[in-house]
């Protein structure tokens, strides 16, 4: 599997803000099941807004375990 560049944490806040429902930034961040936010647009937006406050606390990562930069 390839590697993923870490990605700035202010960046994935504005992805999820408003491309969240699509999981584009679960897909930026390596997860492989970033499709299932798409066909469920988010979970009906709850998975979106519960990856917006871990991404915002600190809570979510890059898919291997890295931190987000900044």
């Amino acid at each position: 599997m390839e590697e993923k560049k870490v990605q700035s944490k202010v960046t994935m806040i504005i992805v999820c803000w408003f491309l969240g429902g699509l999981g584009i930034h679960r897909l930026m961040m390596g997860y492989s099941n970033w499709w299932l936010m798409l066909i469920t647009l988010g979970g009906c937006g709850i998975w979106t807004i519960i990856d917006l406050i871990q991404i915002i606390t600190g809570k979510m990562g890059m898919a291997d375990g890295r931190p987000l930069e900044g």
